[in-house]
């Protein structure tokens, strides 16, 4: 029986060898095209808990290490130079997909859903997976490997980081049915879980707690445990007194956190619906 892709991955990557050669082309086509299918991702759900695949993340620094700078020229106005493994995402295979014009980048072994809506200027980096009927809006980052579930809003200006380094660290992860509102960072292997909201301006990483009045607890990221916020809660930008250090206490010194302030309700979830109007139609489109 012939290596698996991901066996092959796993050879070349440990391979001595920094010079490119034709079994890394052959190898390295079906990996982009398992990306953008969504057959490969660098993060998966097994038994309920998110796993790295750390095998994926091998093979997108595969294409860094045999990836030679070229200049690709779209036409007078669009050019850009990177590297030739990483060229923009062909759409024809993406499914009743919305890319609305205007500066949008969408890099390949990127996962684009059905039905999904991205408007301008977003970039979506390689390895990301973004899911079904999800609003990316305008000036949203999705960065490498974030993996963004289905029937969610990324605001305006909001940024998801990305990780590619280490290759076993968790990604930043947004699960179905998530509003994450207008310019929000989310970052460092955060995970936001199912109909969760995110409040505008909110930062969520790995060193910045978050409060949760409704439940009186403290909720932190800790050393192989990432930030993660429970489903359904509604979290909003708060700080909280610094009570360690005189000249902070002497001044009234605050610093940043998140605060859990509600869990969603009936009334919150009406009033995050997506507007279905935004989504693609299935029916031909005649106008011009």
């Amino acid at each position: 029986m012939g290596q698996t892709v991901k066996e092959k991955i796993e050879r070349l990557y440990e391979a001595e060898s920094k010079d490119r050669n034709a079994e890394f082309d052959v190898i390295f086509a079906e990996f982009i095209d398992g990306l953008n299918r969504g057959r490969f991702r660098a993060a998966e759900r097994v038994d309920g808990e998110w796993k790295v695949n750390a095998w994926v993340k091998k093979g997108i620094l595969l294409g860094f290490r045999y990836g030679e700078i070229k200049h690709f020229f779209r036409n007078e106005i669009f050019s850009f130079s990177d590297k030739q493994t990483y060229p923009t995402r062909s759409m024809e295979d993406a499914k009743n997909v919305r890319v609305v014009p205007g500066g949008t980048s969408i890099r390949t072994g990127s996962y684009i859903g059905e039905n999904v809506v991205i408007m301008p200027p977003a970039y979506i980096n390689t390895g990301s997976y973004i899911g079904s009927n999800t609003l990316v809006d305008s000036h949203v980052l999705v960065g490498s490997c974030a993996q963004i579930g289905s029937n969610i809003h990324l605001s305006a200006g909001t940024q998801i980081g990305g990780v590619l380094e280490p290759v076993g660290a968790l990604p930043v992860i947004i699960e179905d049915d998530a509003l994450i509102g207008g310019n929000c960072g989310i970052y460092e292997g955060t995970i936001v879980k199912k109909g969760a909201v995110i409040g505008a301006g909110t930062i969520l990483t790995s060193s910045i707690p978050v409060y949760d009045l409704i439940r009186r607890k403290v909720i932190r990221a800790s050393a192989g445990t990432p930030l993660v916020i429970p489903p359904n809660a509604v979290v909003v930008p708060g700080s909280r007194p610094i009570t360690t250090h005189e000249f902070a206490k002497a001044n009234g010194l605050h610093i940043y956190c998140g605060i859990i302030i509600k869990y969603k309700d009936d009334r919150t979830a009406a009033a995050t619906t997506l507007e279905d109007d935004l989504r693609p139609s299935d029916k031909p489109d005649f106008t011009c």
